[in-house]
């Protein structure tokens, strides 16, 4: 656990203003267009777009890959940022909208090291999916704090108790309601705000309005009955003095150690709670934290700058061939402009044009605070798990590389175009988009995914943005092992199971199975080696 003391000073007025928080859930309960709605409310943009866009209403600003936008998903997890103001000050808010497919899962846990809190979408109909449950456990092993959305409360949902319930046994975390629905499906007219004792009611009419706000002095307001029909007001008293007795309050502490959520109630498409839920992130979100890294912890006060690269995006922009590096600031304030070490090459690198992004437009950067995230365009050199510094030998810990599930032999439609076959996926494997493994024996190559829809996604890439027809093939080998071990053991297994043997793009050396026999017999045969399923992205 990291030491978090609370005799530290108080951060600097720019530093503790700012949110870094990634939205989680299942496909399909509403990340992206929860997304866009943070934008809308933030001023970033003036009409928020759909997902499955029709006609003129417009494509989601999240999603810029071709293939999102055909498909309505989201593929890679993209960054945002803007400002919102409350009542007392204006908060900077860095969004990462993840996807939620389960084939993306390791660009989503990467992606959940440079986060400080996470947004938890739930949909009021289904209640806590599969995948939401897998990405719980992740927040849970970084003790993030988690605020939970739950979503589509226009439409018919669940009873509001049942999903709570369900949230606190699936999850195993107490939950705290910041608001409660009145009506459900057809009947929702608004919520009820907890937090403040007011009364937010719904306007189903124009879907990008915010919604109408007002002020009542407790539940026995006459005011309500004025806005509220008479037996949903039953309801909602009945309902709210079940919650005061049954439900814990809001605990700020509790909910830094991630040990509480609280739970906010809306509809996103309409523009529906999320004013609330971000003003419950601005008031009760953590300000940046400290980050592990060896062989000290960095502080978000200290006055030199620090960063790590939790994400590599290539070809952006497809008319340019680059790259760009997803940097998360840990510490200090950065300048456009400025020299940083590259710790893992012990090289200097001048950063002269790190850019800030609202989805797929960038602006640049002149300026940084830790807690910000910045891309960093680059021919390469930068590679996920990397850290920067101003000149101390600082490794950022704790960003894994999994073994992949699914493997393929990968050939190119046109065999003479094979060395350009072989960039196109150097630059996939240095993205953190698949494992690229060279076989030692036999030409081609083996790339290695964690679902099924990657491969789809990475041949549809290399033919966008390569040119280049390719075509997966099935494998003889169903997963992979990175191999550890004193030198001579390794060279000697690696010598007598070369048909076994590849190398990864790093050149780290793997070990390629068929069965889980063959697993076995490495422990049983050679106890000096070690295979592992997952390794540090770092040197």
């Amino acid at each position: 656990m990291l030491d978090t003391n609370h005799n530290r000073p108080a951060l600097p007025a720019e530093i503790a203003r700012r949110r870094t928080f990634a939205i989680i859930s299942h496909p399909d309960a509403g990340k992206t267009t929860l997304t866009e709605k943070f934008l809308l409310f933030g001023g970033a943009i003036q009409m928020a777009g759909q997902v499955r866009a029709k006609g003129e209403a417009r494509r989601t600003r999240s999603d810029f890959m071709a293939m999102e936008k055909d498909r309505g998903i989201s593929v890679s997890a993209s960054a945002m940022s803007f400002d919102f103001t409350t009542k007392e000050k204006t908060f900077r808010f860095n969004l990462v909208d993840t996807p939620g497919h389960s084939d993306f899962s390791e660009d989503t846990y990467r992606t959940l090291t440079a986060v400080d809190a996470a947004v938890m979408v739930i949909d009021g109909a289904k209640g806590v999916e599969s995948q939401t449950q897998k990405l719980f456990e992740v927040c849970r092993m970084r003790d993030l704090p988690i605020l939970t959305f739950c979503n589509k409360m226009d439409r018919e949902s669940r009873d509001v108790f049942e999903i709570i319930d369900e949230i606190q046994e699936n999850l195993a975390i107490d939950v705290t309601p910041a608001s409660w629905p009145i009506g459900v499906g057809r009947d929702f007219i608004g919520c009820y705000d907890i937090l403040r004792d007011r009364l937010e009611l719904m306007d189903r009419a124009d879907r990008n309005k915010v919604s109408a706000s007002i002020e009542i002095n407790g539940l026995d307001d006459p005011k309500l009955a004025q806005h509220v029909p008479a037996e949903l007001l039953a309801k909602l008293r009945e309902d709210l003095e079940m919650v005061r007795e049954l439900m814990p309050p809001l605990d700020a502490e509790l909910m830094a150690e991630g040990s509480l959520t609280p739970i906010w109630f809306g509809s996103a498409i309409n523009s529906f709670g999320v004013k609330e839920l971000m003003e419950g992130i601005a008031r009760f979100g953590p300000e940046p934290q400290i980050q592990r890294a060896e062989p000290r912890q960095i502080l978000p006060e200290e006055t030199k700058v620090t960063g790590f690269v939790f994400k590599v995006q290539a070809n952006m922009d497809p008319k340019h061939r680059d790259r760009v590096a997803f940097v998360r600031l840990a510490s200090g304030h950065f300048l456009r402009g400025m020299k940083m070490t590259h710790v893992r090459s012990k090289k200097p690198m001048t950063i002269s044009n790190p850019v800030m992004f609202l989805a797929s437009d960038r602006e640049l950067a002149e300026e940084a605070w830790a807690g910000d995230i910045i891309g960093i365009p680059n021919h390469g050199q930068l590679r996920i798990g990397d850290t920067l510094t101003e000149g101390e030998m600082l490794r950022v810990t704790g960003i894994p590389s999994f073994a992949p599930e699914l493997l393929q032999v990968v050939r190119a439609g046109d065999p003479l175009k094979a060395k350009h076959l072989e960039k196109a996926l150097m630059q996939f494997a240095e993205e953190g988009a698949a494992k690229v493994f060279k076989p030692s024996i036999g030409s081609g190559f083996v790339v290695g995914v964690v679902g099924q829809l990657q491969f789809e996604v990475l041949a549809s890439r290399i033919e966008l943005e390569y040119g280049l027809p390719v075509r997966f093939e099935q494998s003889q080998f169903t997963s992979a092992r990175w191999v550890n071990g004193p030198k001579q053991a390794v060279d000697k297994f690696t010598e007598t199971n070369k048909q076994h043997i590849a190398h990864d793009h790093d050149g780290d050396i793997v070990y390629l199975t068929r069965l889980q026999w063959d697993i076995d017999r490495v422990e049983r045969d050679y106890p000096d080696v070690r295979l592992t399923a997952t390794k540090e992205m770092m040197v």
